[in-house]
């Protein structure tokens, strides 16, 4: 197990750009260097604890992703290895080696682009009242966690600050154009499609997950990260059964140990015990290697 648990990422010398609840951007100049760090959140908020090794697993399991859908869309990282980043970064090993990656600028478009594949959460939560999700209907007769009959695309704002909102696909078109609308649903569907196809060979089924999309010139590129714990709900095929909610590869297991607390869910977070956050990384290495078939990078 690593000792190390990287909760914060600077670089002298070189410029930081935006600090997100997971991962540090730094300018490059003409590239930009994401830095994926083990804070992790929950119910909008960063907890004092890291998970050790999480940035690495969500570092990893992107660049995995990015190079098994090239074939249906372009995506904006250039390298992962350590041998290929530039001699500027190479004192600063300890902090990036693992859990960086450098990527192209793009120009990101304002749309959260969501496929969901069974109906579990917000959307169980919409069918149950009116036999939709996000305004789309579906049929009678699902139960929680069911698969659907075709994954749908459920895009949302990309909030700054507090929660992002569901839209329509008409207000994506009105947001990015009907054309760019379109392009976007399809290589939604086309990605999760086959990326649940995938995983689901190997023990893992991608309940839903979230896409960034950016353009590189006039080129619809997959960007930020791609198919992980954290933009994803992971389950273990092994154990899955509709009806209920399945356990979870994701951080739902840090989420059901905050439940137990006397917390308002609102700044500042408690505290992770020793035992959660080891069981937690656990979890994050557990879908790796499952994925992967390979032992993570330290």
């Amino acid at each position: 197990m690593s000792a190390d648990v990287l909760l914060t990422c600077e670089l002298p010398g070189i410029k930081k750009i935006k600090s997100g609840k997971v991962r540090e951007v730094f300018d490059l100049g003409e590239t930009l260097l994401f830095v994926v760090t083990d804070r992790i959140s929950a119910f909008d908020c960063i907890l004092p604890t890291g998970i050790p090794d999480k940035g690495r697993v969500l570092n990893q399991i992107s660049a995995f992703w990015f190079e098994q859908t090239k074939h249906l869309l372009p995506n904006h990282c250039l390298a992962v290895a350590w041998k290929d980043f530039p001699a500027q970064l190479k004192p600063f090993e300890k902090q990036l080696r693992g859990r960086s990656m450098i990527v192209q600028k793009a120009n990101i478009l304002p749309v959260e682009s969501i496929v969901r594949g069974y109906l579990i959460g917000s959307g169980w939560k919409d069918y149950q009242k009116s036999s939709t999700v996000c305004g789309i209907p579906l049929r009678k007769g699902y139960r929680m966690a069911d698969k659907l009959d075709a994954a749908i695309f459920t895009p949302s704002t990309k909030a700054e600050a507090g929660h992002d909102e569901n839209i329509s696909f008409d207000e994506v078109a009105k947001l990015v154009g009907a054309e760019r609308a379109a392009q976007v649903r399809d290589a939604s569907l086309a990605l999760y499609n086959f990326a649940a196809d995938y995983a689901r060979k190997r023990g893992i089924i991608i309940a839903d997950t979230k896409f960034e999309f950016g353009l590189i010139g006039q080129q619809l590129t997959l960007a930020d990260e791609a198919l992980t714990p954290d933009s994803s709900r992971f389950w273990p095929a092994s154990s899955y059964a509709p009806g209920s909610s399945p356990p979870s590869f994701d951080k739902q297991f840090v989420r059901d140990y905050l439940e137990t607390l006397d917390w308002s869910k609102t700044p500042p977070a408690p505290p992770l015990p020793p035992a959660v956050a080891a069981r937690s990384r656990e979890k994050y290495l557990e879908a790796f290697r499952l994925l992967t078939g390979r032992e993570l990078e330290l």
